[in-house]
């Protein structure tokens, strides 16, 4: 058994989300399509591990001692999804994670399942390649550990017309590559940023040249990012829907702390009215809902 340690209170309401919209999913879609896929680009272990810290005994209470507790991921939740999905592709590249889904995929041998060893952005632009996407309708998760999503993956998808992407992007990233000063902006950073936006237009639209008085009473121009983190997320969010047939406002994550870290994105790639109305509509409420929470 792999240990898999990683998120808080916003990764449980994160992959709440994305239960209730893969049930949606099935239930909405079954017998329309031939086969409904669950495609995860970084499905970890299939599960989550949580440990609870120690409690020392004290004058009202005996203590606790260290505890283990281990909850589904995404991958063992799109399993557990009624009704099924007919196919679903769990894509790793950490070796001691893809034998535990292999584990996983082995205890569930009534069910189609592939577990794929390959970076995410290969992965996923090779089995998009693969296959038809005319009977054929997908969700993909991506739950990335920072920036490593291509834009020219999001673009394979996008032109499936055929898969509803939920996407957790890095807005901490992007501020942190996004220096506030320009002369802070190095290589590094600019083809960093310019992989996850597909465009180095940002660097001309987010920085603005301001006044900066100098000790001698001079002005010298000092180009500068002054988006704070709304803007940024609008930023991400226009960017995207260049590419996809619509991107819905996204859920600020962690949902009550600052400064927020996360945007966890619906992109459709439907073209089709109908059916971004559907997917809208359901998004939108499975949404609100978690920000109410």
């Amino acid at each position: 058994m792999v240990d898999h340690e990683f998120g808080d209170q916003h990764t449980e309401l994160k992959l709440s989300i994305i239960e209730k919209y893969l049930k949606f999913f099935t239930t909405a879609l079954r017998g329309k399509f031939r086969e409904l896929w669950y495609i995860d680009g970084f499905a970890g272990t299939g599960y989550r591990t949580i440990r609870h810290q120690a409690v020392p005994p004290s004058l009202i209470s005996e203590g606790e001692p260290e505890r283990i507790e281990r909850r589904r991921g995404s991958a063992k939740i799109a399993i557990d999804v009624y009704p099924r999905f007919d196919f679903l592709v769990f894509i790793e590249n950490k070796p001691s994670y893809v034998r535990a889904l292999e584990e996983l995929r082995a205890n569930h041998p009534d069910r189609r399942i592939v577990v794929v060893k390959n970076d995410a952005n290969d992965g996923l632009k090779s089995l998009i390649a693969a296959n038809n996407w005319t009977s054929t309708r997908a969700v993909i998760f991506l739950d990335p550990y920072g920036m490593e999503v291509d834009w020219s993956t999001l673009e394979t998808i996008a032109r499936t017309g055929a898969i509803d992407v939920w996407y957790l992007f890095s807005l901490a990233g992007f501020y942190r590559q996004a220096t506030r000063d320009h002369d802070a902006l190095d290589e590094d950073k600019r083809a960093a940023l310019t992989r996850m936006l597909g465009t180095d237009a940002w660097e001309r639209e987010l920085y603005k040249a301001t006044p900066v008085n100098d000790l001698f009473g001079g002005s010298d121009p000092s180009m500068r990012r002054d988006a704070d983190v709304t803007a940024l997320e609008a930023y991400a969010k226009a960017r995207l829907e260049t590419i996809f047939g619509a991107v819905l406002d996204p859920l600020p994550l962690p949902l009550h702390e600052r400064p927020q870290r996360f945007s966890l994105f619906f992109c459709i790639s439907s073209r089709k009215p109908a059916a971004i109305g559907l997917a809208r509509k359901i998004g939108n409420h499975i949404l609100k809902a978690g920000i109410s929470s």
